[in-house]
């Protein structure tokens, strides 16, 4: 079956854009299934520098078609704005096709966002603010408004006008800032008929696909441990960017996918609160944090670093069904004297057999770590698993030993050609 899945396993950032960009040389589709602009993608292209944050990365191929599953919430400015930097920059997004049943975010989400993460106090989650949350939750509740209902213009516009005017009621009441009714109307009104020529019918497109001998790349945003059901719930997203979330984000079903690509960096970081059992601060720490370029792509937040860990990544293939991983930023330890990898938690002196359910827990693990002599060495030139010096095939071999599925990929700097392919 010609559909590959490309899932982050960690928290997120572990560089899925330049894995997808590579696989997308040989897909006809590349489709983002999940997530909204809270997410942000790096390309690297000789001296150009993509950053994504909606546009799915197969963009940047021809002969690729990138779709905007239903599973997205799409924030309609933030989507024409990468649109028009990406046009001028000579990367054509005529091609680009947004499901009619993707669900649209607009301004009273962002405000919501704001008065609810404000109001938590110290137990702020860490959100970005983009509104994806709310945006979310009204999809649950059934009150969002979908992408295709721009087709019928004065619909459109009341239905933005009753919205608005109902999340203003709900904003004055948690202290968040209202809308102007009339501003949001006409703007997302012009909005709509800009995102018409790429409305689609996304389920229809990519089946028809399939059955003329297509191949679709399903492409997620966040990672596993920042899942709504899977990930340190409460410090997490508010979709699904596991595996299954895949088949529901893009309409092909479970049956239809034949390989899932687990990405994950040679460390691990992640933004926001919540517990982070191999966590290094210190100049340790800001090395990999300095080295690595170790900031968000959407809200330039630094990220919170750590060494690799084994048990989140056995787990992320227990839950992803992964067929393989995907070892990306190996070349950001080259200078270190000493790599440590997280091989097991220890809690109150007991071994947990597997991650814990509970982020209680999670924030009492104490990390067993292998330590593997540093290589001290550049990788960047090596493109064959064998010019790879002794410490760095050891990484690569530790990781195969304790998760159980090949390691076919290995990023050795940050361009598209910076690979070991195995």
């Amino acid at each position: 079956m010609p559909v590959a899945v490309v899932v982050g396993t960690q928290w997120g950032d572990e560089g899925k854009a330049k894995v997808i960009d590579l696989l997308a040389a040989e897909h006809d589709y590349v489709v983002r299934y999940q997530g909204g602009h809270n997410a942000g993608h790096t390309v690297v292209v000789g001296d150009q520098r993509y950053a994504l944050q909606l546009v799915p990365s197969g963009v940047l191929y021809e002969h690729v078609t990138p779709v905007i599953g239903n599973g997205v919430v799409v924030d309609l400015p933030t989507l024409f704005k990468e649109i028009d930097e990406l046009e001028g920059r000579g990367v054509s997004c005529s091609r680009l096709r947004v499901s009619s049943l993707a669900q649209l975010i607009f301004p009273w989400h962002q405000s919501m966002d704001a008065a609810l993460e404000n109001l938590r106090g110290d137990t702020k989650i860490g959100t970005t603010l983009k509104g994806i949350g709310p945006a979310y939750a009204d999809k649950t509740l059934r009150v969002g408004i979908r992408a295709g209902e721009v087709r019928n213009a004065e619909s459109f516009a009341r239905r933005i006008r009753e919205r608005a005017i109902e999340a203003n009621q709900q904003l004055v009441a948690v202290g968040g800032e209202v809308v102007d009714v009339d501003a949001v109307v006409d703007r997302f009104a012009a909005l709509g008929r800009r995102l018409l020529p790429h409305l689609c019918d996304t389920v229809n497109l990519l089946h028809d696909a399939l059955d003329t001998g297509k191949r679709v790349l399903l492409e997620g945003a966040q990672a596993t441990f920042l899942d709504v059901d899977h990930g340190t719930y409460p410090y997490v997203t508010s979709s699904n960017p596991t595996a299954g979330g895949a088949s529901t984000g893009s309409g092909l079903g479970p049956r239809l996918i034949d390989r899932v690509i687990g990405i994950a960096k040679a460390y691990t970081t992640r933004v926001g609160a919540g517990p982070f059992p191999t966590e290094l601060m210190g100049e340790l720490g800001d090395a990999i944090v300095d080295i690595g370029h170790e900031y968000g792509t959407v809200t330039g937040r630094r990220r919170r670093p750590g060494w690799l860990d084994l048990v989140m990544l056995r787990h992320a293939v227990r839950l992803n069904s992964l067929s393989e991983i995907a070892l990306t930023k190996l070349d950001v330890l080259d200078t270190f004297d000493t790599v440590k990898v997280c091989t097991a938690y220890r809690v109150g002196g007991r071994l947990l057999s597997g991650y814990p359910d509970d982020v209680t827990t999670l924030g009492e693990a104490t990390p067993e770590y292998e330590e593997i002599p540093g290589w001290k060495t550049e990788l960047r030139k090596c493109r064959n698993y064998d010019q790879l010096p002794e410490g760095a095939r050891r990484v690569v071999e530790l990781v195969e030993q304790h998760i159980g599925v090949p390691v076919t990929i290995i990023g050795v700097g940050p361009e598209r050609d910076d690979c070991v392919v195995r």
